[in-house]
This record gives structure tokens, sequence and C-alpha cells, in this order.
């Protein structure tokens, strides 16, 4: 059986830093979850751009990009606005843990 693809989702934040801060328990506890269940592969914040929100990056399994997105619709940060938008790419990693080629 081949194990479902790869995405990579990204997170943009809203300004509000404080309402990010009072979330983060319960948005961290959901990805727990997610990363038990084999999910979730990694998450962890970016940095902020020039000029962009800070943000986060998701790598989790799904059959598609809107899957991707579906796996995260319970993230307590999306339902409380911490999350101004997302999108999710197919990611093929060809190198490392995740490949086929260690």
């Amino acid at each position: 059986m081949t194990p479902m693809p790869f995405f990579a989702v990204s997170y943009a934040y809203s300004d509000d830093v404080a309402l990010r801060d009072e979330h983060r328990p319960a948005h961290r506890a959901h990805l727990r979850e997610l990363l038990d269940a084999g999910v979730l592969a990694a998450s962890g914040p970016l940095g902020a751009a020039e000029g962009e929100p800070d943000g986060a990056l998701l790598v989790v399994r799904a059959p598609d990009a809107d899957g991707a997105l579906a796996v995260l619709d319970d993230d307590p940060f999306l339902a409380t606005g911490v999350v101004a938008a997302r999108s999710a790419r197919r990611w093929d990693p060809v190198m490392g843990p995740w490949s086929d080629e260690l």
C-alpha cells in the first residue's frame, strides 16, 4: 500500500498576537493529536519576511490539497481567527527521512 502524499500547508497569521498566544495551547494540543495519528509529519512557525505576516508551515499526509486543508479544519487557530489565510501544495521529498531514498 502506497502512503498518502505529503502536502506543505502554509498559514498566514492575523496581526492579533494576543489572540495567538491565548489559543496556542489548544492549537498545539490539536496538532499533537494529528501527529500521534500519523497525519501531521511536522509543524512550526515561520518568521515573517519583510512585508509579510508571521505564519507557520505544517506538513501533512492527505490524498490531495483540499484534503490537506480539511485535515486542519478543526485547528483552534483557524476557528478563532488566528489564521488569516492558508494554502496547500503537494510536496514530494526526494531526500531525507520522509523520502524513499535514504
